[in-house]
């Protein structure tokens, strides 16, 4: 039954004094739980009368946030409910994987839509300064090239944190999980026959080996998946995903990442970021991506045309890694990408410069860098349109490279 069909149950003997409220037939009263926007609330509510006594436990949405009860409780109030649901948001902080595991395994019976799971991870001492700039702002680009969180993921694992298995969610549509540096597994059997989207962030997977992740998010076991995320995610250092309806991947600081596969012919974006630092000049990054529909590429990542294949010639929207005004380091990675394609239509760019005390002196150098980019360039793949960014000499060199529409140049500076 779906809520707008239960109807208001008939007074029993000791409800002689039920108030009007009461009165409302079921639809209402679960619209009325379902406002108070936190699971426990609605079920204190239960102590008003025997007319509210299990009425939470038909609600199709639940969402536990970090005031409620004691995290090993959520598995209990999951067990109790008795309708599906379409919508389950849990919150906590330093949850301990026993008690995510336990609740877990609980909702996959119930659970017949999204699932948005988030386990806040509390610092210890004070504000956590490798995460943010000191107003609560994390940058993508963190771990260029400090690596920055990476001691504390192998603290956590040194402390023996462990990791639990990932029930098969078989009716969920949706699966959102930020573990707060849990250990995860993906589940040895079994499919996510209607998922369309799943993110995995602040992640620990067992390393090593062929990462048991791709296997969970290909076709055969995720015939419907659309949008996969991944981010965050140490241990995961060979991964292959064969998708026919993945359409939207994004891998971010998968940090441990040598060696990457994809074929998947209906993917139109791909984001690939902080992915082979970590073991670079030493390692080539590895990888080959077939996906014959691809519309926009994000590669932030070091990039050498002898490991790592794209088989794709033109493309809507290329945004490679940072350019270095003043360096070579990642320059020569970030060229080597633009000589893959014969078209792009828009080139996203992001410059990066040290402070100048002068802006002559930035625009020299800014000359020089659109001289040296005229000469990479060859015939067909710019086609003499403007570099645009904020300023007012915006049209710099005659460019041969990109074939299309524009080149958006994005200005950034270290401290």
């Amino acid at each position: 039954m779906s809520g707008g069909d239960y109807v208001a149950g008939k007074p029993s003997n000791d409800d002689a004094s039920m108030d009007r409220l009461s009165t409302l037939p079921n639809s209402v009263l679960l619209h009325v739980l379902a406002g108070l926007g936190d699971a426990a609330a609605a079920g204190r509510t239960s102590v008003l009368s025997g007319r509210w006594r299990h009425l939470w436990a038909l609600l199709p949405e639940l969402r536990f946030v970090p005031r409620s009860p004691k995290p090993g409780l959520i598995a209990s109030a999951l067990a109790a409910h008795e309708a599906d649901l379409r919508n389950l948001d849990v919150t906590t902080q330093d949850a301990a994987r026993e008690t995510v595991a336990a609740w877990l395994r609980v909702a996959a019976r119930r659970l017949a839509g999204s699932l948005v799971f988030t386990n806040q991870d509390v610092p210890r001492n004070g504000r956590d300064s490798d995460d943010d700039d000191g107003e609560g702002r994390r940058s993508v680009y963190d771990e260029r090239p400090r690596r920055r969180g990476v001691a504390r993921d192998d603290d956590d694992a040194k402390q023996g944190r462990g990791a639990f298995e990932l029930p098969c969610l078989d009716r969920a549509t949706s699966v959102s999980l930020d573990l707060g540096h849990l250990g995860l597994t993906m589940p040895r059997a079994g499919a996510f026959a209607r998922l369309t989207e799943f993110s995995l962030i602040n992640a620990q997977l067992p390393g090593g080996g062929p990462c048991a992740l791709g296997d969970a998010v290909s076709s055969r076991r995720c015939p419907c998946l659309q949008r996969l995320t991944i981010m965050d995610v140490p241990g995961v250092e060979d991964l292959t995903v064969r998708s026919d309806s993945l359409r939207h991947m994004e891998l971010t600081r998968v940090r441990d990442l040598r060696q990457l596969a994809i074929v998947a012919p209906a993917l139109e974006h791909l984001q690939v970021l902080l992915c082979f630092y970590r073991h670079w000049p030493r390692r080539r990054p590895v990888a080959s991506i077939t996906a014959r529909q691809l519309k926009v590429l994000k590669w932030g990542d070091p990039f050498d045309r002898r490991s790592v294949q794209l088989g794709k010639k033109h493309l809507e929207a290329v945004c490679p890694d940072l350019f270095l005004v003043y360096g070579i380091w990642p320059n020569n990675g970030c060229l080597e990408l633009l000589r893959c394609f014969n078209n792009i239509e828009t080139l996203s760019l992001t410059l990066v410069h040290p402070p100048v005390a002068q802006v002559d002196k930035f625009r020299g150098h800014f000359f020089a860098f659109a001289s040296s980019w005229t000469k990479v360039a060859q015939a067909d793949k710019f086609r003499g349109h403007f570099f645009g960014f904020a300023s007012s000499w915006t049209k710099v060199a005659q460019a041969d490279k990109l074939k299309g529409r524009q080149c958006i140049l994005l200005f950034t500076q270290i401290s």
